[in-house]
């Protein structure tokens, strides 16, 4: 079957907001995949390993925590991953990401001191991938949905997802 993909930015915030919400949504075989996100921009900044540091859970992206929803079981880099909404957090590091579904879902990404709102109970699947030089440049951050899964792609870097 052929999966079907858009992505599709509503920033409900205005444009000109410092991260808009924004949505990427698409098939992926049977399953319709939903991202609802906040899109930071790099602004001259260094990301990876600075403003999104190495080795600490991420709320991948800005404002409340990235939300996931698919609406049938589907698989993530091989795992099962069943039909649901999830906060979608990640661990950044220069050779792989680990990718975290978690079960909570609403809560802002970060607390009052600034560490996230993940919490290791709650993990319903973690997976590892690896990250690739993108190419070409994206100011904001966006995820796209795509046949193969997703990717999400920011400043000069990508980070495909398996799913099937």
């Amino acid at each position: 079957m052929i999966a079907l993909f858009t992505t599709v930015a509503a920033f409900s915030q205005g444009q000109n907001a410092p991260s808009p919400a924004a949505t990427a949504t698409g098939k992926i075989k049977a399953a319709t995949i939903t991202i609802k996100y906040s899109s930071p921009a790099v602004k001259g900044r260094k990301i990876w390993g600075d403003l999104v540091p190495y080795g600490k859970v991420w709320r991948t992206g800005a404002n409340q925590a990235t939300i996931f929803e698919t609406d049938k079981d589907i698989k993530v880099e091989g795992k099962t991953l069943a039909a649901g909404k999830y906060s979608l957090y990640t661990i950044p590091n220069e050779n792989e990401w680990i990718i975290i579904f978690n079960s909570a879902t609403g809560q802002w990404g970060i607390k009052g001191g600034g560490a996230t709102t993940q919490e290791d109970a709650k993990d319903v699947l973690r997976v590892t991938v690896k990250p690739k030089k993108s190419s070409s440049f994206n100011e904001r951050m966006l995820f796209n949905v795509t046949k193969k899964g997703i990717t999400l792609l920011w400043e000069n870097l990508e980070v495909p997802i398996k799913i099937k």
